[in-house]
């Protein structure tokens, strides 16, 4: 080992020696390695191999019952003062958890293979790239990671050049509910998660990386870490724009980081680029402008739902070198899950003969692991080392009435008040209650490293640096009419939302004001095509009354935040108040 390396050297070394691994293997992340990898767990039963003709290089994982998700109860910010970590966040005293996960990993690795997976969390050699190094005893983790992250050789050479990584160390334990903690030292720039195989707490290169710990860095470093697709719309002249956009989950991001235009704008020759569907690093250019690079190289997306329907740019790239977990499998072993538009499940998620009795055939958290270069709308800007000129940024949510189709914030500092203040109702098949807010500000709620007080504050300090900052809008899929129907059609149409959006970016599209933002004026909006005019009216309408309350929800909500909450944001609701009259 260099002398650059050998910090990691040493800390592979105790923790070789501390969780009593039998073997340790440096991953390489190359070809050969993979199919080793596969190869045992083909043999052990970890991976089930799908049907090679028709899903040639697929395979199914099944994990345990009992590590099917997140366990956001169970994750930890770990900061020496527990009002760093804020409210957004459960916080355990860094001494404290360090014994406990001590304790955990204690001789976890006897009779385990223990892997040193260096990653890159980003294009290889940008600068806004960073790295960093999971220690884990799980197969199924490094072949993941080595789709999700730049991981092995290439990745080890950029450590040692820079000189620093984020640590993380992962076990799959004994897959205890009882023994399962993930744990964030965002001032130490470590992760440990214990207990769990599940992607969201096992590839740590992704929401404990990209988001807690990245939220962190950015924060010190002066730049965004942020849960948010990237997507390059291209218009009929050959000019490619690119917008970032944070949705919480159920709201349409990852049909959106792949939309396919209408035919009407497909045929006048408009396109679209996919650069992320769900983590983005936002940067400060040297011209003054945000520029965003996707830290991901893969998709870890949810399967069920996912069809020729709702997004066929995803289910185009799920026939050959994917992973797949927790979903069913038909008869002549293809993958299968709910909303998928053809086959039948003849084996659950849990290997059982399928028996609608006992729920749904693929678990509803069930997921493919499949490359960023398999997508049909791949853009290969996904690897620009500078990343990609963000002209606009758009926070999504999902509400029956209050928030209209599309609307344009008065300026940045009003915009990180419309993404601090972000929320969606509950559906029925969600909670039991229908239209209950809630509020998920920037889509962060479960991902953000430190206090959101500070956050926000943090977003407007990096917006108040920026000479040509986007555009920030917020926009809502969802509006229903007095039936309960969607009015908006979505999908592919969000696409006539989004020019009007870069049209606003160029100072071209009409808008006109309103107490609570900017909205299109009227036919501002392309609708050529449709075979049925939407009620703009209603889906651009803005209620006083239903306003003021929602004013008044925002203020409850911010003050959950206490007295780090930027006095900006406050002066903001005040503004709108005013407008209100």
């Amino acid at each position: 080992m260099t002398s650059r390396l050998t910090s990691l050297n040493e800390w592979v070394d105790q923790v070789a020696s501390h969780t009593g691994a039998s073997r340790v293997h440096w991953c390489t992340g190359d070809a050969d390695e993979n199919r080793r990898l596969i190869e045992a767990m083909l043999e052990s039963g970890d991976l089930l191999s799908l049907n090679e003709a028709t899903h040639p290089d697929c395979y199914l994982h099944r994990s345990d019952p009992n590590d099917v998700a997140r366990v956001e109860h169970l994750t930890f910010v770990c900061t020496g003062s527990r009002d760093d970590a804020g409210p957004n966040n459960n916080w355990m005293d860094p001494a404290e958890a360090h014994a406990l996960m001590n304790g955990l990993f204690a001789g976890c690795m006897e009779g385990r293979t223990l892997y040193v997976v260096p990653y890159c969390m980003g294009p290889i050699d940008s600068p806004l790239s960073r790295c960093g190094v999971e220690i884990t005893d799980s197969p199924y983790v490094v072949v993941n990671m080595r789709l999700m992250t730049r991981m092995g050789k290439a990745a080890l050479e950029r450590i040692e050049r820079d000189g620093h990584f984020v640590k993380g160390l992962h076990s799959t334990g004994e897959l205890d509910p009882d023994r399962r903690y993930i744990m964030h030292f965002p001032e130490e720039l470590s992760i440990q998660s214990y207990g769990s195989g599940y992607g969201g707490n096992a590839l740590l290169g992704k929401k404990c990386h990209a988001l807690r710990i990245a939220s962190y860095q950015a924060r010190t470093e002066g730049w965004l870490a942020e849960h948010m697709l990237i997507v390059g719309i291209e218009n009929p002249a050959g000019q490619v724009r690119y917008i970032a956009g944070a949705f919480p989950s159920a709201c349409g991001k990852t049909n959106l980081a792949m939309l396919i235009p209408p035919a009407a704008y497909r045929e006048a020759g408009w396109k679209v680029w996919t650069v992320g569907d769900d983590i983005c690093w936002l940067h400060p250019g040297e011209d003054g402008r945000l520029y965003a690079i996707n830290p991901e190289a893969g998709f870890f997306g949810v399967a069920p739902g996912t069809s020729s329907a709702t997004n066929p740019n995803a289910l185009a790239m799920l026939d050959r070198e994917a992973i797949f977990t927790n979903v069913a499998v038909t008869a002549d072993n293809q993958p299968w899950w709910e909303g998928l538009d053809h086959g039948e499940p003849a084996l659950d998620w849990r290997g059982r003969e399928f028996d609608p009795k006992r729920g749904p055939a693929a678990h509803p958290n069930s997921r493919f692991t499949v490359s960023l270069k398999r997508c049909p709308s791949y853009s290969d800007q996904a690897e620009s080392a500078r990343g990609v000129p963000i002209d606009a940024i758009i926070f999504g949510g999902r509400r029956a009435a209050l928030a209209p189709l599309v609307m344009e914030a008065f300026d940045w500092t009003h915009g990180v008040l419309v993404g601090a203040a972000m929320a969606s109702e509950t559906t029925a098949a969600a909670s039991g209650q229908v239209g209950v807010v809630r509020r998920d500000p920037m889509a962060m709620k479960p991902f953000c490293g430190y206090h959101f007080a500070d956050y926000w504050a943090h977003w407007l300090k990096v917006g108040a640096g920026l000479s040509q900052p986007p555009k920030i809008f917020q926009v809502n899929w969802f509006r229903r009419d007095e039936q309960g129907r969607f009015i908006w059609p979505g999908f592919g149409d969000n696409m006539r939302v989004l020019e009007w959006i870069l049209e606003r970016c160029d100072g071209q599209a009409d808008a006109r004001e309103t107490a609570v933002g900017r909205l299109p004026a009227d036919d501002a909006i392309n609708l050529d095509g449709l075979d049925e005019r939407p009620d703009m009216e209603t889906l651009l309408a803005t209620d006083a009354r239903e306003w003021a309350a929602e004013l008044d929800e925002i203020e409850r909500h911010l003050d959950e935040y206490g007295q780090r909450v930027p006095v900006e944001l406050r002066q903001q609701l005040d503004k709108i108040r005013g407008n209100l009259g």
